[in-house]
């Protein structure tokens, strides 16, 4: 994925104010590599390979699960998701790393959480998510996401609200089809927001 990296700095790039200083650290386990501005208080791309497929047999619920804040990394928090139309957008997906319970938790941090309009997170982007595990059955999958923060502004209590999401899929090492959805209420389903397929 070396390529796809390449062109992925180069898009997030172009996605920065040059007048911001994002203050960009990495986060990487098992589950994602993540870049993440202290600034915006957002991840900035993600990459993860789907580790649990839409026939795999062992499955650990989310129940009781909640976001958490790894210590030293200033990100956002519950007051940034309150009273307004963003819900807490799990980049990497819950439902993709279910199998396994470690896996599962790791989703939780807000380092893997963005400011994501509801009714995206809960149609057309969890309906991806769904793709990806489907695909996920006969093929290794690999993602990457990249959220868009050209012209974006600030939520009342100090995160910058991305103005949409970058993902690409790539299937056993190649690039297979691109996405970009604005963060807003849309319609239609999820391949209408397809970019390219490859």
């Amino acid at each position: 994925m070396a390529p796809l990296f390449k062109i992925s700095i180069t898009l997030l790039l172009i996605c920065f104010n040059f007048n911001q200083k994002p203050n960009i650290i990495q986060v990487k386990n098992n589950v994602y590599d993540i870049l993440y501005s202290q600034d915006f208080e957002q991840p900035l791309q993600i990459k993860y390979d789907v580790q649990c497929n839409s026939k795999s047999t062992t499955y650990f619920s989310r129940k009781g699960l909640n976001f958490y804040k790894i210590q030293n990394i200033h990100t956002s928090d519950d007051v940034d998701y309150l009273n307004n139309e963003y819900d807490k957008g799990h980049m990497a997906p819950a439902a993709d790393f279910n199998c396994d319970l470690n896996s599962l938790k790791l989703t939780f941090s807000y380092v893997n959480c963005a400011l994501q309009h509801r009714d995206l997170n809960r149609g057309q982007w969890k309906d991806l998510e769904a793709y990806e595990k489907e695909l996920a059955i006969n093929n290794k999958v690999s993602i990457d996401i990249i959220l868009d923060f050209n012209g974006s502004i600030r939520n009342a209590t100090g995160a910058m609200i991305p103005v949409g999401f970058s993902k690409i899929i790539s299937l056993n090492g190649k690039v297979f089809k691109s996405y970009y959805f604005p963060n807003q209420s849309v319609a239609g389903s999820f391949e209408k927001f397809l970019v390219k397929k490859y």
